[in-house]
């Protein structure tokens, strides 16, 4: 089963654009922590089942020798801007061998030393067009999963993802799986905007 886990948003500050949510949305960041392999940092908002998550260069060297990292600051130097969009798969390797990806193991130092751990696949795929998603499977108890960190600011989920691209690619890459999407265009391919419905029922759009 596939579902939507998260979505991420390259930014230039942390500290901006969480500030920017909480004013736009009312929402408030948890700490994230640092993704050693490709030189970037994080802060998460959690949505229960779901999450956005912030992301911006905190090692320029490291992230120059990673094609994530990379492009993560040419989104980011250019004032940052919706990235990609993640799907939590029930078979992660059930997926990957249907669309011939790799597996690759993955991990963040949390602020208090602990390491958060995961399996993903597409992510790096140089055939995954900017509107398609890759694939995640977490290590360790549900409780752990960062939608479900404990902080204030106003409640909120998830109502749609607003893509652009090429929906037939979409619904390949997907197996057809029903989710969250709708398709607001073709040029320029990628995430456009989320959606979010509010505490009282109305919703939200983050462009």
């Amino acid at each position: 089963m596939l579902r939507v886990d998260h979505v991420v948003r390259a930014v230039p500050d942390l500290d901006e654009a969480s500030w920017e949510l909480q004013d736009a949305a009312g929402l408030e960041a948890a700490p994230g922590g640092v993704h050693p392999a490709w030189g970037t940092a994080n802060r998460i908002l959690p949505l229960g089942e779901t999450y956005l998550e912030l992301i911006t260069v905190a090692d320029p060297e490291t992230a120059a020798r990673s094609e994530f990292g990379r492009v993560v600051a040419e989104l980011a130097a250019e004032g940052g801007g919706w990235l990609v969009l993640c799907l939590a798969d029930d078979d992660l390797e059930g997926t990957a061998a249907r669309l011939s990806l790799e597996v690759r193991s993955g991990g963040r130092t949390l602020p208090d030393g602990s390491e958060l751990r995961w399996r993903s696949a597409g992510l790096e795929d140089p055939r995954r067009t900017p509107e398609l998603p890759f694939f995640i499977s977490w290590d360790g108890p549900a409780e752990l999963h960062p939608g479900r960190v404990a902080v204030g600011g106003a409640a909120a989920s998830l109502a749609a993802i607003e893509l652009a691209g090429d929906a037939g690619a979409f619904t390949a890459w997907t197996a057809g799986a029903e989710l969250p999407v709708r398709f607001v265009g073709s040029e320029p391919a990628g995430v456009r905007g989320v959606v979010l419905r509010t505490a009282d029922g109305g919703e939200l759009e983050l462009g």
